[in-house]
């Protein structure tokens, strides 16, 4: 069972332009994006497409009442001044009445139908999310460590989090409501014309003035935008870093330092926002000046046809209600574009982390990993990170069952390597590792590292109870196993003392449990898994004396009859090993028993001695 640490880093926050108008990366290639992007929704066309039905019958039912309301208000005018002439009965209730009845039907369906388009839309867009999610969880097992080691984790996270989410909001919102400012549009200019082709003609020359003032503010305020989200994620990673980091800024004294870089990116921050939120408020303000001049020259032009009865009274009442009708879907259609552009970015980052190069494939018919003894043999190993540079050289060295072998050497001599090549974590530029007389890649991976129990310096521990924790070495353990697997590793002893005991949940960062506890922790962990083999990376370095004396004794016991190697930093914890690895630049340089290497007077010797004078001074 194999340990790792998570890292996280918060990207900036999802901020929104003008009209909701977001600045954003675009796609590289923005129609083989958005073709991909309808190939993935294919399974869900027919929902989709229904979807889309919905939403146009939903726009169509409205579309028609502001027409009934000025047929309503004309025949009120009419009553009035029928009755006020002498000519007339007065108002005809009646037909009122089944007008504003028709109206609640009209407005009832189109509400119900709007309810429902939205109810199935979401659903859609819920799964593609989990889809999407649940394919990047997948891939990211399935892709090489190598692929890690130049990514930040924060950037595969935002994947996750940022990229899936903008592609979900676009489907649950953006499509339905383009469909619905498409159909809006269609029906209120038919609607427009159907009462006065002059004075559709006049309101449609006031709308380029309106769009004129937009992308006038939107082209000054998008660079603003823009500056914020960067700002911001320059916020988020100061404040994040100065949380994780809090206990060594108090103890060097650097608050006055972190608050001085705080102020001034959030002074940045400020006068960036300051003036995109101020050219994005000025924005409807500007658009309504232009809006009510067109109402008045519409509300003169309809007067004056009403006054030549070319038109009736209420057919102004209806028209002015379709210019309100017809602005606000412009100006969203108007921002389609550049959803558009953000979503296709979103969704090519994700299909890009998709496409990334796997690992090589597990064998057809992997050796069957049940009877594993551990026997171990590197033979003639190379290895490098990367092509050009090679970090392990020529290794060979034969493991028998049981041995206790311990890797030394100065840092970055490729102690960690050989592990890493053991596991598969990474596969061998040449040579072979063989495990039982196997290649190793002869195994499924899975199987593989299923013997392998690993106690690494860094311990890691995820949110849950201490129990949950320890019980990650084998998830089919009983409790009375994971308390027996706690008192070998001692943490029997003090888990009573914590509030809750085994059952006590820890935080995010474990941080409610000493470095020692935490380690301890980990330590019961790998005796629940009941492996064959064994890593340990230095597990007893932070922990107490008393501590380390208990915990060695218990190693030992764990050590019996499985083949267990140790990357020693401390030498003086490895002096029983079967067998030490000294290693140099990737290289063998010696290998025999403590005392043989201490006689030899060489390289371990030599590493050895200055720890044991460092330790003396």
């Amino acid at each position: 069972m194999s340990e790792n640490r998570q890292r996280r880093n918060s990207g900036p926050g999802m901020g929104h332009g003008p009209m909701g108008m977001m600045g954003g990366a675009k796609a590289k290639d923005f129609k083989s994006t958005i073709k991909r992007l309808i190939n993935y929704l294919d399974v869900y066309k027919w929902t989709i497409l229904m979807v889309i039905l919905l939403a146009a019958a939903s726009a169509a039912f409205g579309i028609y009442g502001p027409k009934l309301l000025g047929k309503a208000t004309t025949k009120v005018f009419e009553g009035i001044f029928g009755k006020i002439s002498g000519t007339g009965t007065g108002i005809d209730f009646d037909y009122i009445g089944g007008i504003m009845i028709t109206l609640i039907i009209l407005y009832g369906v189109s509400a119900l139908l709007s309810y429902i388009q939205g109810f199935v839309m979401t659903g859609v867009s819920m799964k593609v999310t989990y889809k999407m999610r649940k394919d990047i969880s997948e891939k990211i097992n399935r892709i090489p460590l190598k692929y890690f080691d130049g990514t930040n984790h924060g950037e595969v996270l935002s994947r996750i989090t940022n990229d899936v989410d903008t592609v979900s909001q676009t489907l649950n919102q953006s499509l339905t409501q383009m469909i619905t400012s498409i159909t809006t549009v269609i029906g209120v200019m038919i609607m427009m014309i159907s009462i006065s082709g002059l004075m559709t003609l006049v309101s449609l020359l006031i709308i380029p003035l309106s769009m004129v003032f937009v992308m006038l503010i939107v082209k000054r305020s998008q660079k603003y935008f823009k500056e914020q989200q960067k700002l911001l994620g320059n916020v988020n990673g100061h404040i994040e870093e100065m949380y994780s980091g809090h206990m060594i800024i108090k103890a060097f004294n650097g608050e006055e330092e972190s608050i001085a870089t705080f102020s001034k990116i959030n002074e940045e921050l400020y006068a960036t926002s300051w003036k995109s939120q101020f050219l994005s408020s000025i924005m409807m303000p500007m658009i309504n000046i232009v809006g009510n001049i067109g109402y008045v020259a519409v509300c003169v032009l309809g007067g004056s046809l009403a006054a030549k009865k070319a038109i009736e009274v209420g057919d102004i009442q209806a028209f002015v209600q379709y210019i309100r009708s017809f602005t606000q879907p412009l100006a969203q259609l108007a921002n389609i574009s550049n959803v558009l552009q953000q979503t296709a970015a979103a969704a090519e980052r994700v299909f890009e982390f998709l496409d990334e190069a796997e690992e090589i494939a597990d064998a057809q018919e992997p050796v069957d990993a049940s009877r594993v003894h551990g026997e171990v043999s590197f033979k003639n190993v190379h290895f490098g990170y990367n092509d050009d540079q090679t970090v392990i050289n020529d290794f060979s060295v034969d493991i028998k069952q049981g041995q206790k072998v311990a890797i030394v050497g100065p840092t970055g001599a490729g102690k960690t390597t050989m592990v890493k090549l053991l596991m598969r974590f990474y596969d061998v530029g040449s040579g072979k590792i063989t495990l039982d007389g196997h290649d190793i890649r002869e195994y499924s991976r899975h199987d593989l590292r299923d013997q392998f129990g690993m106690v690494l310096q860094d311990a890691w521990l995820y949110n849950a109870s201490i129990k949950d924790n320890i019980r990650y070495g084998n998830l089919d353990a009983t409790d009375e196993e994971i308390i027996a697997a706690a008192k070998s590793a001692h943490v029997d002893s003090f888990v009573h003392m914590l509030p809750g005991g085994y059952d006590m949940q820890l935080n995010e960062e474990a941080t409610n449990v000493s470095l020692g506890q935490k380690q301890l922790i980990t330590i019961a962990r790998a005796f629940l898994s009941n492996p064959k083999l064994l890593i340990l990376d230095e597990a007893t370095s932070s922990v107490d004396t008393r501590t380390e004396v208990q915990i060695q004794t218990a190693m030992k016991r764990l050590m019996e009859n499985r083949t267990s190697f140790i990357i020693a930093h401390r030498l003086s914890t490895i002096r029983d090993a079967d067998l030490i690895l000294v290693m140099n630049h990737g290289d063998i340089v010696e290998q025999g028993t403590h005392e043989a290497l201490l006689a030899k007077g060489g390289f371990y010797a030599d590493l050895y001695n200055s720890q044991f004078e460092s330790m003396a001074s």
